[in-house]
């Protein structure tokens, strides 16, 4: 059974012949209209994106808008979106008045008065408004294994962001984390295509509904396409070289996902793939995006890119020849951001006949429908009815559930956890009591490493756990006060950062936390290691020193509240990790690896020995309690073609403790015509069991589900033997097609 892809050969013959990009056909006679009326400058304006600093300027912490600037801008220059934040984020009251006054000369001094669309990262709760919830990081979402927490919080994030009058969100990240020392790894929903597929859809299904221009739903933007997240050198926006095999099975699947839902807009990747800029790739953007994977929506660039293709790229002699290459290659709108460089350029290119004007109108002709669809023909103002989404104390409830259900118990030891409230603990760590490691990237700054442009309420874990003795690990007397408790609670990890400057040159981790480890575990005290982190850092030679860790990522509001809750066990933990966690910072090895990469060649020749030996698999994660699986059966023992296997399991919680477990399901093809992996994610679910409770749990496993990408680029099942595995239960079946 093969389900047919194009080839490149094939591509580039359907453009050949004349096959056309599937733009928007010209179905609205609005826009269509606009169209014939517009200048060529405002077309060009339209696909121009400027960030807020071009036009304002932070007076004593508050953004001040020049108004001459703006104009310039907004009348003389006809651009059509603006973005960003100058330092961190502002209150809503600052939104709204520097929205509502943006829009005003739009609509007012603009011939066409097509309104102006504002643009923002808000990757993790609207975190560059005041006020707003922040959730954790898709890293941490994705341990929870629970979709519905996924969409509820960024229903909520859309909810804030559009109160703040912002309709249109940068989010999610649809890069399936293969490098687990990338920077944006903490962005990621880990390393696995089924699970960042899922993850992603639930969150885009939260962000835009089923009606942009609903008061409480944005434009979300599929990002970055694609091939971003496996950088070779694992430094951000390097260069990443991926088989076009690998392309298509582990990175093009969530994108395909997000274009079958509608997703409004799709922000393109940074690097390179193949020696090949992607922002200068007709055959992604055009030939695979538009043509192949059927995408209507918005191309926009990432922060600076057409530029960085002369500058960094060096595949443009000029900036000029640099706008040619990426809007011939199919992007929509620039993210410039700090001039008007692409507008002059584009507009130079047109009126020689270097891009046609056709070109622009089906750039245009997308952008338009996507302000018509978020209702700012409409409603270009602030809405009233949004603003009264804003803050509520339901959101925090949702912030909490998904940091407690994301909280990873990757050791416990003598039942160290939970902690006992009679217990003396004693807590301390260089992260104990700090905001941004229990937030992250994107918090209040784009690094989210400045405390203070955060709320001076924000509680650290010091705050929420009063009734340990919180010790600063720099004072002079821990040791001692150490040598009084009954346990020590240590929080280390990485400070908050975002992209580059969160390159590292190893994932080792940093050596004064790990002698502070090691001076510590000479108390003999047992040991409760908590880990705040974007991304696996190596804990090889403190992980033998402590008796339980928990991995907590960057979980955002609730975070400390969570962290002190599952210590005590106020709430029994159930997140699993959604990446590989390494024992060494050269082996990186994912779950779903070739047997080949586990071969240790021994003496003679073909005698091998096996290993996969990570610090913890993907899909590890203690509880308090602990599950049984039971009764394994599946419905058929062939699975023909158009057919569908039903498996079933009994999942029983045998603990003393009431308790969440993600049930996962694992295939295994034996033999296939491309080495197969050594197993698969293909279902999850999370089941909710008091003690001694059972639950019967069901999957559907069809030949689609079993399909790989073949030597001829075509996603295809073959017949042959297959292993399915849960719970640590296997059984066999035959798929016959």
């Amino acid at each position: 059974m093969r389900r047919l892809i194009f080839s490149l050969s094939a591509l580039l013959l359907l453009w050949s012949c004349g096959e056309n990009d599937n733009s928007p056909q010209a179905g609205d006679a609005d826009i269509e209209k606009m169209l014939l009326s517009m200048s060529i400058e405002e077309k060009v304006g339209q696909m121009t994106n400027l960030t807020l600093s071009t036009v304002a300027k932070e007076v004593n912490g508050k953004v001040q808008l020049d108004t001459a600037k703006l104009r310039d801008a907004l009348v003389n220059h006809h651009v059509g979106s603006l973005q960003n934040v100058i330092g961190h984020a502002y209150s809503l009251e600052e939104w709204h008045g520097m929205l509502n006054t943006m829009q005003k000369i739009t609509l007012e001094e603009t011939e066409h008065k097509v309104p102006f669309l504002y643009c923002i990262d808000a990757v993790h709760g609207a975190n560059y408004v005041y006020g707003a919830t922040l959730f954790p990081h898709n890293i941490g979402l994705a341990a929870t294994r629970n979709l519905n927490v996924i969409e509820a919080g960024a229903a909520i994030t859309a909810a804030e962001t559009r109160a703040a009058g912002i309709r249109y969100n940068f989010s999610p990240v649809l890069d399936v984390g293969r490098s687990q020392h990338w920077s944006r790894f903490g962005e990621t929903f880990g390393e696995d295509v089924y699970l960042v597929t899922k993850c992603g859809a639930a969150s885009i299904r939260g962000y835009e509904g089923n009606n942009v221009a609903d008061p409480s739903k944005v434009a979300a933007c599929m990002k970055h396409f694609v091939g971003y997240s496996t950088p070779q050198n694992g430094k951000d926006r390097a260069p990443a070289y991926i088989p076009e095999i690998v392309l298509r099975e582990y990175f093009l699947p969530p994108f395909q996902q997000a274009v079958d839902m509608g997703t409004h807009t799709l922000m393109v990747n940074s690097g390179e793939v193949n020696g090949v800029p992607v922002h200068a790739s007709k055959f992604l953007l055009t030939e695979v995006l538009r043509i192949e994977m059927g995408y209507t929506g918005v191309v926009i660039t990432d922060w600076q890119d057409i530029l960085k293709m002369h500058e960094r790229h060096q595949v443009a002699a000029s900036h000029k020849d640099a706008v040619k290459l990426a809007v011939n290659a199919g992007i929509d709108m620039c993210i410039v951001p700090f001039d008007f460089s692409f507008y002059n350029d584009l507009l130079a290119l047109v009126k020689e006949g270097e891009i046609t004007e056709e070109r622009i109108d089906q750039s245009v002709r997308r952008i338009l429908k996507l302000k018509k669809e978020l209702g700012l023909f409409e409603n270009p103002y602030i809405e009233a009815e949004a603003i009264k989404n804003f803050a509520k104390p339901v959101y925090y409830d949702t912030a909490l559930k998904a940091a407690h259900e994301s909280m990873t118990l990757l050791k416990n030891n003598a039942s160290t956890l939970p902690l006992s409230p009679e217990s003396n603990v004693l807590l301390t760590g260089p992260l104990a009591d700090s905001l941004s490691p229990l937030y992250g990237a994107w918090s209040y700054c784009w690094q989210g490493d400045n405390e203070s442009v955060y709320p001076d309420s924000l509680p650290t874990i010091a705050d929420k756990m009063k009734i340990a003795n919180y010790v600063n690990w720099k004072d002079a007397s821990l040791l001692s006060k150490a040598q009084q408790s009954d346990v020590i609670v240590a929080v280390v990890g990485e400070k908050a950062y975002a992209e580059t400057p969160g390159n590292i040159p190893s994932l080792d981790f940093d050596q004064e936390q790990v002698d502070f480890i090691k001076k510590l575990s000479k108390t003999g005290k047992p040991i409760v290691l908590v880990l705040l982190e974007g991304r696996p850092r190596i804990i090889r030679e403190i992980e033998p020193l402590c008796k339980s860790i928990l991995l907590a990522y960057w979980p955002g509001t609730a975070g400390a509240e969570a962290i002190s809750d599952v210590l005590y066990g106020k709430v029994n933990p159930s997140g699993k990790l959604p990446f590989t966690y390494p024992r060494h910072a050269s082996d990186l090895i994912t779950y779903d690896h070739k047997l080949l990469d586990e071969a240790k060649e021994v003496a003679d020749p073909y005698s091998y020995n096996f290993e996969f030996n990570p610090q913890y698999e993907f899909g590890h994660g203690l509880s308090y309690s602990h599950f049984g699986y039971s009764n394994f059966e599946l419905s058929t023992d062939t699975l023909v073609d158009e057919g569908s296997l039903v498996v079933k399991i009994t999942v029983t919680n045998e603990g003393p403790y009431d308790g969440a477990e993600v049930v996962e399901l694992y295939t295994k093809d034996r033999y296939a015509t491309v080495t197969p992996s050594v197993k698969r994610l293909r279902k999850f679910e999370k089941v909710y069991l008091t003690k001694g409770e059972s639950k019967r749990v069901s999957f559907l496993l069809t030949p689609k589900e079993l399909e790989f990408v073949d030597q001829k680029m075509h996603w295809n099942a073959e017949s042959g033997d297959f292993d399915v595995l849960c719970g640590g239960l296997t059984k066999s079946f035959f798929l016959k097609l």
